[in-house]
């Protein structure tokens, strides 16, 4: 009967809006709960600092960038303060973005490829682990990833060696469309990524950005986007004593006239 009345009910929902809508089966409590605490962040006892400008495009890193060979950054904006600031340490950045002609400014560190990332090659896309084979066998170690993508990043995440993972040290990504969690169809993708980058790494920070606000159901608040640091385990111990403080003391609102946003109580519970 249940069954019968949801077919009836799309039926009618479907006529009224000319096909416009359509239904979705949810995710549970229980699989959000999950996703949630599974990503929730942990202190370490290698502090966090912040790499980047005052706005948009600076993400808080563990200070731990001694050593690293080469920073991977897909996404290229009008605005690359970050690839800058690690270019002047004397890190080669390897950006890509189709997009773009190439980086605003120049530097003797970048190096630009002219593609998007993406899960397949053509003459327009590269993957996540093509960027990375361009790296030079003399830059052989450990790597810092830095990535916003658009929405693209869970099939490029998906897509990507566990071995290519493994190199980066530290990964800086924005995920966007969060609010999709709600749908198991979507919810199942997601979890899939975070699964996938909780391998090797642990969450250090987790920072909303304030440009789009959340999405709520129930006791679950989800902002539209949420940048995350992740820090690879064998590095920085975990430091069961300290107090996480939300937001970090670090944390800068990307649109300093909309309202603030808080990392909501749920994601760190």
């Amino acid at each position: 009967m249940k069954k019968e009345l949801k077919k009836h009910l799309k039926s009618l929902i479907e006529g009224a809006t000319g096909n416009r809508v359509w239904l979705e089966h949810p995710s549970t409590n229980e699989q959000l709960t999950q996703l949630m605490r599974s990503v929730r962040p942990v202190a370490t006892k290698t502090k966090l600092r912040r790499f980047g400008p005052k706005g948009d495009g600076a993400y808080l890193l563990p200070n731990d960038l001694e050593g690293i060979s080469a920073c991977v950054s897909p996404g290229v904006s009008t605005e690359v303060d970050f690839d800058l600031e690690i270019a002047q340490r004397g890190i080669p950045v390897f950006m890509a973005d189709a997009s773009v002609e190439g980086p605003p400014i120049n530097h003797e560190n970048f190096r630009f490829y002219k593609k998007f990332i993406g899960a397949h090659r053509d003459d327009m896309f590269m993957t996540l682990d093509d960027l990375c084979d361009e790296i030079p066998a003399e830059l052989d170690g450990d790597r810092l990833l830095q990535m916003d993508i658009e929405g693209a990043e869970y099939c490029v995440l998906l897509d990507v060696k566990e071995e290519t993972l493994k190199k980066f040290r530290i990964m800086a990504i924005e995920f966007h469309f969060l609010p999709q969690l709600f749908s198991s169809f979507s919810y199942n993708i997601i979890n899939s990524v975070f699964n996938k980058l909780l391998l090797h790494h642990r969450v250090v920070h987790i920072h909303p950005n304030n440009c789009c606000g959340v999405v709520r159901k129930g006791r679950f608040e989800i902002p539209q986007l949420l940048e995350f640091t992740f820090y690879r385990k064998d590095r920085g111990h975990v430091d069961t004593e300290a107090k996480l403080q939300f937001p970090h003391p670090e944390d800068v609102d990307i649109y300093p006239d909309n309202p603030p946003l808080v990392l909501p109580e749920c994601w760190r519970q």
